[in-house]
């Protein structure tokens, strides 16, 4: 019996500082993508249990950027965005924030960065 390997990388790009953050809306942004980005703590079971999620929706939507930042690790970032509960989702849009999501709320995730997409019409799932 042959064993298909499944590509295991993420599609979810892990932001370690603010230099990475800076690079990666600047790439986003210059390739016309809309950034998803999840502000997460270790410590935050709402935050953890959103992961799966993400990776789910990052699998979806193949024409945006999905980040994912620790807010204990790269502070700068977070405090720049005023992050203040975990988990929050911010969506940009040309390197701007355009939304803000509070909490773990899969429904409204997928209501929202689907309204993002249609605003950049080559990402319809």
């Amino acid at each position: 019996m042959e064993v298909q390997e499944q590509g295991t990388k993420s599609r979810v790009v892990k932001v370690d500082s603010k230099e990475s953050w800076d690079f990666h809306v600047n790439q986003a942004t210059l390739q016309g993508c809309p950034i998803v980005a999840h502000f997460t703590a270790v410590w935050c079971i709402p935050s953890v249990a959103m992961k799966p999620f993400m990776e789910e929706l990052a699998s979806m939507y193949h024409n945006m950027s999905f980040l994912t930042v620790d807010v204990d690790e790269v502070k700068e970032v977070a405090r720049k965005y005023e992050v203040k509960a975990m988990p929050t989702f911010l969506l940009l849009k040309g390197g701007v924030p355009v939304d803000k999501i509070v909490g773990a709320n899969p429904d409204e995730m997928k209501k929202r960065i689907h309204s993002l997409a249609q605003s950049n019409p080559t990402d319809i799932p």
